[in-house]
């Protein structure tokens, strides 16, 4: 994070709504402006890879002397809200107006620009219609609604080709995320360059350069007298890459502050005390908080949950440690089962790769809700350098296998045990975040269960990058290529030169070294013989402290054969200490409903009582 922006996380609302941002204030000693600015994030996976970048945005902008709030839309993040049946275009356009408003309110600002990426630039458009004096930057903007309702589904066709085609007009499950029927609707018959633009005046478009798309509503802007800044760059397919590449626009974010540095409104103005709120409101947006003393302090912000059976919860957004380096959100109840006399149950949810402390699809939001009813208290963590948490000194951000991981997790069960009474822990994670909650366990940390989805390394080296030939491939490709051997398209790749033989090789030849290494360490072991690096030997020793171990896995993942190659006849010899579960249908991230809601069946039935 700059050194000169401070951000807060805080709580708005939003008609009868919740939502999650953060607000980015230029530091002491720098100049405010009487320019604010939101930043409207994409829709799904989108969101999900360019989190990083619309933290960029963010602080470049605050550090230009510029107040910035980026949000979650209802139903989305960190927000209140699951998935809706209504209109959620409509919706989330009156979220952004909200965010507008709020944004106002907070810092006295009385000219707003919304910052919009993908679906975020049409939602954007659609709220400046009910704000005057707004301005807008469009990123990659999505001027057709049904085109870009037909790349949502070629998308999803592409990442899910087993799951049912969703009808046209239905509702539209992409990668995890949905649109409602209403919201296909809405969304089909929009098109920026017949829609009127309200009352924005000044406009600056950031096309991409590899598929421009708005040249023609740049055009159409300029016809109404609307200054119109139309560039193409570089940077959004990087952005919005998977979570662990998605690199920084750096060239769309250079471009937005020099265009927000001569917009009139962004001269300093002379501070003036903020207008008096209402003490709901002051409650709901209050945001400040030494973060020196974060977890002891009451004033973290936080926002009741209603829930229609069961009882209701408290979400508080809240950095764990002295230093205000890990960020994470803590679910609890707050009514008969939030009695602090008693010794209580707590979850603490790992990263999933490089993905934030949502998870995967949304799904540790459903799961920290769902268990916080139940009595639980639940910690969505972000490890340092990932998410909303800071970036330590020296080490790099967006690292899904950090060397700090275990001091991270050991701080987070501490601050179970000492704010909340916790009497025992479960550590949750998939992929990175199973090999995470593993680690910790063997390291000793006082753990109950580790609940591990999707695991595809249980011995990560540091120096290695995810780029290397990772031992998930190794498992995984030889029956991969002994498929491919019956393709003539892969014969013809072949013959063009178009398949690396030497990393098909490498796999081969570690495949064979791997199940011969694996034979040598059952007879290792069985003569007692201490060994380095072994999986077997310490799922016994983890197993043997009464650490439960529950594996989960989507069928044709490489976890269950690396699991047993790598364990050995030990994992049989565990017994009901070590449960392994294979789910069909589901692929790695579990980004279609129904494996996923049988996936959050039996995490939910794993949790100690």
């Amino acid at each position: 994070m700059n050194v000169d922006v401070t951000a807060v996380p805080l709580y708005f609302p939003s008609g009868s709504e919740q939502l999650f941002g953060w607000l980015h204030e230029p530091g002491q000693g720098q100049a405010s402006r009487d320019t604010g600015l939101v930043i409207c994030k994409p829709f799904g996976y989108e969101a999900i890879c360019s989190h990083r970048s619309l933290r960029a945005f963010a602080d470049a902008s605050a550090a230009l002397g510029i107040p910035v709030l980026r949000f979650d839309y209802a139903g989305t993040g960190d927000s209140s809200g699951g998935e809706s049946q209504g209109d959620q275009i409509h919706q989330w356009s009156l979220d952004v107006v909200a965010a507008v408003e709020a944004l106002k309110r907070k810092c006295g600002v009385t000219r707003v620009c919304l910052l919009g990426v993908r679906l975020g630039a049409l939602l954007a458009m659609l709220a400046a219609a009910a704000n005057t004096g707004v301005a807008v930057i469009a990123i990659a903007p999505v001027v057709s609604g049904r085109r870009y309702l037909r790349e949502l589904r070629a998308f999803q066709g592409t990442a899910a080709p087993n799951a049912a085609a969703a009808p046209l007009g239905g509702a539209l499950e992409v990668t995890g995320f949905t649109l409602s029927e209403a919201s296909v609707a809405s969304l089909g018959g929009m098109d920026l360059t017949t829609m009127s633009a309200g009352s924005v005046r000044e406009i600056l478009i950031l096309d991409r350069d590899d598929l421009p798309q708005a040249k023609s509503w740049a055009e159409a802007l300029s016809k109404l007298g609307i200054a119109t800044d139309y560039r193409a760059l570089p940077g959004f397919t990087e952005m919005v890459s998977t979570p662990h590449a998605a690199r920084i626009p750096q060239e769309m974010i250079a471009a937005t502050v020099e265009w927000l540095g001569r917009q009139p409104g962004a001269h300093p103005r002379v501070e003036a005390a903020p207008p008096e709120l209402p003490e709901a409101s002051m409650n709901l947006l209050e945001a400040s908080m030494s973060l020196s003393a974060t977890w002891m302090s009451a004033s973290a912000p936080a926002m009741r949950l209603p829930v229609s059976d069961g009882e209701p919860l408290t979400e508080q957004a809240l950095f764990i440690d002295g230093q205000g380096t890990l960020f994470a959100i803590v679910t609890r109840a707050t009514g008969s089962l939030a009695d602090r006399s008693k010794p209580r149950h707590g979850v603490v949810l790992l990263n999933g790769g490089a993905t934030n402390h949502i998870g995967p699809n949304r799904m540790y939001v459903s799961l920290a809700r769902r268990w916080a009813a139940r009595g639980y208290v639940v910690l969505r963590l972000d490890l340092a350098g990932l998410g909303d948490s800071a970036t330590r000194p020296l080490r790099p951000d967006n690292e899904v296998y950090p060397s700090g991981a275990l001091d991270d997790i050991a701080a987070a069960i501490d601050f179970l045990r000492r704010r909340y009474r916790v009497e025992d822990v479960t550590l949750a994670g998939l992929c990175a975040g199973a090999y995470h909650a593993l680690r910790a366990a063997t390291a000793g940390l006082p753990v109950k269960c580790a609940l591990m989805i999707n695991p595809l390394t249980f011995f990560w080296k540091q120096g290695m990058t995810l780029n290397d030939l990772q031992i998930a491939e190794v498992v995984r490709n030889p029956g991969v290529y002994a498929e491919h051997m019956l393709s003539g398209k892969y014969w013809l790749k072949l013959l063009r030169g178009r398949v690396n033989l030497w990393r098909v090789a490498m796999v081969l030849i570690r495949r064979a070294w791997l199940t011969l290494d694996a034979n040598l360490r059952d007879l290792k072991r069985w003569l007692h013989f201490e060994l380095t690096d072994d999986l077997g030997q310490e799922l016994a020793a983890v197993a043997g402290r009464g650490v439960r171990l529950v594996f989960l896995f989507a069928r044709g993942e490489p976890g269950p054969d690396l699991l047993k190659i790598q364990g050995g006849s030990v994992v049989k010899t565990l017994g009901d200490r070590c449960r392994i579960y294979t789910i069909d249908g589901a692929d790695h991230i579990f980004s279609q409903s129904e494996p996923r809601a049988y996936l959050e069946e039996l995490l939910s039935g794993e949790l100690p009582q």
